[in-house]
């Protein structure tokens, strides 16, 4: 979606009406914050634990029309009432969006930024699970689409329980 000018930059690439054209490139990839907590006694792990996982992601615009988003994940691995680990990964990137609506900015930032971070967090977690001791975890796939459908539903109805309408 972009053009190589003779300078070495990446120039917007410009759609037949002049216009500049979409673009979702990702600029910086990075681990923002990390914790991995094992309180208990590795030895005692079965190798089938039961693993709760959490997800949320949070954005803030730096301007240039560049947005760092970051996944929050934390898997916690429990076995009866006793923790065997947990584990936080903030995974962040900086990605450029222009030319995109704002409705089409919103759903890259809540489905196409966590897509492309999810991997690279979750690979910070099975090698850290790895090395703690454990059997490997390996999370799945995520719908991220469906995820941020839910979401937007649940927005949409605290919004209308907070603004009822008139009954008169």
């Amino acid at each position: 979606m972009t053009n190589q000018s003779g300078n070495g930059g990446a120039q917007p690439a410009q759609a037949g009406n002049g216009s500049i054209a979409r673009q979702f490139i990702l600029h910086r990839l990075y681990l923002k914050d990390l914790s991995f907590e094992v309180p208990g006694d590795v030895l005692q792990a079965s190798s089938n634990p039961d693993i709760k996982l959490n997800l949320k992601t949070t954005h803030r615009d730096l301007g240039n029309e560049q947005t760092e988003v970051v996944l929050h994940v934390s898997a916690h691995a429990k076995q009866g009432e006793g923790t065997l680990f947990l584990i936080e990964v903030d995974q962040a990137g900086v990605f450029q969006i222009s030319g995109c609506s704002p409705e089409e900015s919103r759903m890259l930032v809540g489905i196409a930024c966590p897509a492309t971070l999810f991997p690279y967090a979750r690979e910070v977690i099975s090698s850290l699970v790895s090395r703690g001791g454990f059997p490997p975890l390996v999370l799945q796939h995520i719908d991220f689409a469906a995820l941020f459908a839910q979401a937007s539903a649940q927005q949409q109805q605290q919004e209308q329980g907070a603004n009822p309408a008139d009954a008169g």
